[in-house]
């Protein structure tokens, strides 16, 4: 798919391969914008101003790294910028969204414990500092390899080895807390 995509940006419209680009990758952008900013308004936003800037760069894509590489670049250093910024630091946000619980197959109780290490997880891992939160995010739920996320992160490969031990021994001390 990635490929249509890269040939379509010499023959169709920036719109075009911006809506292919949106459907492909629009999910992974928002989760990893989720891991960084911890909100899921906020999350969306960022994502928004993600592909407008994508949109604006396109023409300087120049194919040495893969699509999905440099939109994670983009993405990245975006939500990087965002954590820095003033609107970060003094503007509160808030979020409300109720949860549901899928009972298909499970018990009401299992789905309730799963559900409570499922979040506490998720909770762990969102605390994290952002170093190791970003390649445990990467390295487990995006399922990168670490040569990949060398790329997409611009930190050498030994460090992000070392950083997801270290991660690894924080989380495990974390959850048996």
């Amino acid at each position: 798919m990635e490929e249509i995509v890269v040939e379509n940006l010499e023959t169709r419209s920036k719109e075009y391969v911006l809506d292919e680009i949106m459907k492909q990758y629009g999910q992974e952008i928002l989760q990893l914008t989720y891991s960084y900013v911890k909100n899921r308004t906020v999350a969306e936003d960022l994502t928004q101003e993600i592909f407008v800037k994508c949109y604006r760069s396109l023409h300087t894509y120049n194919q040495r790294a893969k699509l999905r590489t440099w939109l994670w670049r983009i993405a990245i250093n975006h939500c990087k910028d965002y954590l820095r910024s003033w609107y970060n630091k003094h503007v509160v946000v808030t979020e409300h969204e109720s949860e549901t619980i899928g009972t298909s197959k499970e018990t009401v109780e299992q789905a309730v414990i799963k559900m409570d290490e499922d979040e506490k997880l998720a909770y762990e891992v969102m605390n994290l500092p952002d170093n190791y939160r970003e390649i445990i995010y990467l390295f487990y739920f995006e399922e990168m390899r670490l040569k990949d996320i060398a790329e997409v992160t611009g930190v050498n490969e030994n460090t992000l080895k070392s950083r997801l031990k270290r991660a690894k021994e924080l989380l495990k001390v974390r959850l048996e807390e």
